[in-house]
């Protein structure tokens, strides 16, 4: 029995988690995605959100113009170019008027959630592309000559505007991202090692700031101050993925998963010795317009607006979150709010007024 109930909630892998999604065909790849991510992980029960953020992979083959597949681009490219003694000229004479064309991968991000259980962390995040293959213009500028060999295996004369009037050739289909580690995550536990590194990376610290010293030279003369002196929390600091997380726990935004409405764009990676380690929170629901805190403005009216945008998101408290993501609450707004709150002219529920005074005090930022 036990063992039965080990196999029923094992964490998924990439390995499985690509069988998965290589097996899904691609005119009911969407539909499919989650039933047959739950089928393959038994005990999970996964959702799927999509995020409308294009890009566009690297040419990666290329197509004759009655649409005969000639093979990988680069490789297309560099025999090409060979055959004809590595002459730039000769190549572009050659195919500006052939037909000839090159395909990519454009796609955009895309989620799986599956909770784990009661907590606001407890929940595996797998994190896709969804990408469809396009036909996306010709091996050659036809009016500019290249200058370079690279010039042709990064074309630039094309243009992705408009992915409607471009031939799809295949797709969607998806395919587990995060070459830095990020593909599949367990929050829970990914929390655990951000607070971990944060602590370790700060201890091994310890020796030099303890030694360290701030001078300040002012009108009165020169003053000395220990370096943890001026920071006493300095080996407190509580990483702001924690926070965030922590923050939504004890705000009214608790009422439903966290996932509903956010996603973790993770990166983890090692950059000259040092472990690069956190996530971007990519909100699921975005406002109408981005909300600024303009002077002038009464912090009447701020409730007002950030009580609309609420209501838009469908979510209490849900202006904090994205204000802390930046880019569609101007952080001004937190810091106005909070001014009122603490001269009694507004009020928030008691738990959204903690949060946003701890903020306000001690502010992070995405």
């Amino acid at each position: 029995m036990s063992e039965q109930k080990q196999k029923t909630v094992r964490l998924p892998d990439a390995a499985s988690v690509e069988t998965v999604l290589a097996a899904l065909p691609p005119q009911s790849a969407d539909a499919e995605l989650a039933p047959a991510l739950n089928k393959a992980f038994p005990g999970f029960a996964f959702t799927v959100a999509t995020i409308n953020d294009p890009y566009w992979c690297n040419p990666h083959a290329v197509v004759a113009a009655d649409g005969t597949r000639l093979g990988d681009h680069r490789a297309w490219v560099e025999r090409a170019l060979a055959d004809i003694g590595g002459d730039l000229t000769a190549f572009w004479n050659r195919h500006r008027e052939s037909g000839k064309k090159f395909t990519e991968w454009r796609g955009t991000s895309a989620f799986a959630f599956a909770p784990t259980g009661p907590g606001v962390a407890d929940f595996v995040q797998l994190s896709l592309g969804r990408e469809t293959e396009f036909v996306a213009g010709l091996v050659v500028d036809r009016d500019y000559r290249p200058d370079s060999a690279d010039q042709l295996f990064e074309p630039t004369w094309v243009s992705r505007e408009s992915a409607v009037e471009a031939q799809q050739l295949a797709g969607p289909v998806y395919r587990l991202r995060g070459r830095t580690g990020g593909g599949i995550v367990h929050m829970r536990s990914f929390l655990a090692r951000r607070t971990r590194i944060e602590r370790e990376q700060r201890e091994a610290s310890r020796p030099e700031l303890e030694n360290r010293i701030i001078r300040e030279v002012g009108p009165d003369g020169t003053r000395d101050t220990a370096f943890l002196d001026a920071n006493p929390g300095w080996f407190e600091f509580v990483p702001r993925e924690n926070r965030f997380f922590a923050d939504w726990a004890r705000s009214s935004a608790a009422s439903v998963r966290i996932f509903d409405h956010w996603a973790f764009d993770i990166h983890d990676l090692e950059d000259r010795g040092r472990c690069e380690f956190g996530f971007i929170p990519r909100p699921l629901k975005n406002p109408a317009e981005r909300l600024l805190g303009e002077e002038g403005v009464s912090v009447h009216r701020l409730m007002e607006r950030i009580e609309a945008i609420d209501q838009k998101i469908g979510l209490p408290f849900a202006w904090f979150f994205l204000m802390t993501h930046g880019q569609f609450v101007d952080p001004d707004v937190g810091h106005g709010v909070a001014d009122g709150l603490r001269t009694g002219r507004v009020r928030l529920a008691d738990r959204d007024a903690a949060v946003l005074l701890a903020w306000a005090d001690k502010p992070y930022l995405f």
